[in-house]
């Protein structure tokens, strides 16, 4: 595998976790992943969930959250770590900024366009900013505004196609149409994006990522231009994962037929695991009470049947009857709980093993 750079910073290994939330991918996996040579990722959303005051200082207590989880994976390691943090959230801004303030490697932002993410850079910065995209039109509008208006140019994008987990940039028509599949993507982001590298000479590398599990796949997908990858639901099924054992035990106990489209209160097609719990939403048997906070903006608390945050934070503990665990499609394949490191060193193998044989 190729070394991946982003801007001036180099990674060893060409492969990114990415930002499972809430709660799924915190200080413990991405020091992990971040030791073993990868980019290790937090998940901003809703991190401040266990801090005591969580419901009467919403605000405080996730810029609070995030301090610790930076720090403490700092602690784990000197590598390369970033924070995923959804352009979604109603505190996007105070979380941007604090992840700049405590020097976060990378800031990866999706669901939404993050037109004013450089904006919030402060003079020294090494932050890198690293957009997640589903089309080459999204890269070219964000890379012409940034330009235009910051003079930056973003340090990478992340393509994810529809075969991730969680919320999906894309309509439910459009994730089994072969038009929208990863591999027909991806050679239009390159394309887009190679004009802004020609035009002022620099280097924005493409991170394909959704339904990428095997060493198999990143060299297929690789060979087809992508500088490097993300993996998220291939990290779930870690000894380091900070979700609950029950969380994990929830992917290898799936099969194929249990992966299921939802939708989710935000307005976005999701990809999570069937269970009891969404069989009722079908029913129209789930009903909110009250939200003591709106951390998304999308969200509107009348008309949503369920809170998205309380039911992913209940799976987060192993609690289905109350929730359902987002996944990747390819999250039936897992078939046991082994460490980050034997989990790295198994698509290191799967990769080499994927080369052409020399005869």
């Amino acid at each position: 595998m190729k070394e991946l750079c982003i801007g001036d910073l180099k990674i060893k290994l060409p492969i990114i976790q990415g930002g499972m939330g809430v709660g799924i991918s915190m200080s413990g996996l991405a020091g992990a992943v971040a030791k073993e040579g990868g980019v290790g990722v937090i998940a901003a959303a809703c991190i401040g969930m266990f801090e005591p005051d969580y419901r009467k200082n919403f605000l405080e207590a996730n810029i609070r959250a995030l301090k610790k989880e930076i720090q403490k994976a700092r602690e784990i390691t000197s590598g390369v770590l970033g924070v995923n943090i959804m352009v979604a959230l109603t505190n996007f801004p105070e979380l941007v900024k604090t992840a700049i303030s405590e020097g976060i490697d990378i800031i990866f932002s999706g669901a939404g366009l993050p037109m004013n993410l450089p904006g919030f850079l402060t003079k020294g910065s090494k932050t890198k900013l690293v957009p997640i995209v589903s089309s080459g039109r999204a890269a070219r509008i964000l890379c012409s505004k940034w330009k235009e208006h910051y003079d930056y140019l973003p340090d990478a994008f992340v393509l994810e196609g529809p075969k991730a987990g969680g919320h999906l940039g894309f309509k439910r028509n459009q994730l089994d149409d072969p038009e929208y599949a990863l591999e027909k993507l991806l050679p239009d982001v390159i394309q887009e994006v190679k004009y802004f590298e020609e035009k002022y000479s620099t280097s924005i590398p493409v991170i394909a990522a959704g339904g990428i599990y095997t060493g198999a796949d990143i060299k297929e997908i690789m060979d087809m231009g992508a500088s490097g990858v993300q993996l998220g639901t291939r990290f779930v099924t870690t000894e380091e994962c900070d979700a609950s054992t029950a969380f994990k035990q929830s992917y290898i106990d799936s099969y194929e037929k249990d992966m299921e489209i939802i939708n989710s209160p935000v307005g976005m097609p999701g990809r999570a695991i069937g269970n009891e719990f969404i069989d009722k939403i079908n029913r129209g048997e789930k009903r909110p009470v009250k939200c003591p906070y709106k951390c998304l903006k999308t969200c509107n608390i009348e008309s949503t049947p369920y809170c998205i945050v309380a039911a992913l934070v209940n799976a987060m503990k192993g609690n289905f009857y109350n929730g359902f665990a987002f996944a990747g499609s390819n999250a039936y394949i897992a078939t046991k709980i082994i460490s980050v490191r034997e989990t790295i060193e198994t698509l290191i193998r799967e990769f080499k093993e994927a080369l052409p044989s020399k005869k």
